[in-house]
């Protein structure tokens, strides 16, 4: 299918490895010249070298912290005028709700809520100046099934949620479609760690802890970026233009629920 945005330009966060990468190379084989951020510079250049070589986009990096307010001003600058936006940052560790204080709500916060909005506040308006863009926001299955070990992403990210379902249907008349990604269980970085994590306090490998989450996904395995980025890409496209302010779950059929 062809999505209809060669040539747009994106800024896709976090895009050097994973989710976020499986976003930048969907989006590069649709064509469109990308700002790649990530917090490591060697990672990132390889990343984007290898999109460069095998779709012939034009792409930008920028090693920063797009949590931070000095970082998230280096990669603003960068991107400028763009079409399209993909926020993603890691999630807070995991732990039990005794754990936390203030503070880890504050950083998690930080991270999976004000982060992305301040993007979108940063960039959704030259977006409406020209009447077309596209948001898509990398949020979690956490936000319609709610994973106890995961209390702050749960709360960050449904901050989030609650934000997109008013300021996406507010922007909508000026052409800018705002929709949030909900990964489940993705062979990605984070998925070791939590397995990693759940193999340490079960006692048992990390190997048996993984194939017990699999067993727990009727599709029998862990999602990939490249499925994960295509939806994405979808998202960016010109046919997506009448979904607007959703929370789409991909996570193999794990939650069962029919909203």
């Amino acid at each position: 299918m062809d999505l209809g945005i060669r040539g747009k330009r994106a800024l896709v966060c976090a895009s050097s490895k994973g989710l976020g990468r499986g976003c930048a190379e969907a989006l590069a084989e649709a064509g469109v010249d990308l700002v790649m951020n990530a917090r490591g510079a060697d990672a990132l250049e390889e990343a984007a070298q290898d999109l460069r070589d095998r779709y012939q986009v034009s792409i930008k990096t920028v090693a920063a912290d797009i949590v931070s307010e000095d970082g998230r001003a280096q990669v603003l600058e960068e991107a400028g005028d763009v079409d399209i936006l993909v926020t993603n940052a890691g999630g807070p560790p995991p732990g039990m709700w005794s754990d936390w204080g203030r503070e880890d709500f504050i950083k998690a916060l930080d991270a999976n809520m004000l982060t992305p909005i301040a993007l979108m506040t940063a960039l959704m308006p030259k977006m409406i100046d020209k009447g077309w863009g596209r948001v898509v926001n990398i949020t979690s299955v956490s936000v319609k099934a709610p994973v106890a070990v995961l209390g702050l992403s749960n709360s960050a990210r449904t901050g989030l949620t609650g934000y997109v379902a008013g300021t996406a249907r507010q922007v909508a008349p000026n052409g800018v479609v705002v929709n949030n990604l909900l990964p489940g269980l993705h062979a990605t970085d984070r998925a070791v760690s939590l397995d990693q994590g759940a193999a340490k306090s079960g006692g048992i490998s990390y190997e048996e802890a993984k194939a017990q989450r699999e067993a727990t996904i009727p599709v029998g395995r862990y999602g990939t970026p490249g499925e994960f980025g295509a939806m994405c890409a979808f998202l960016c496209s010109q046919h997506s233009g009448f979904i607007v302010g959703q929370n789409i779950l991909l996570d193999g059929g794990a939650s069962n629920m029919t909203m």
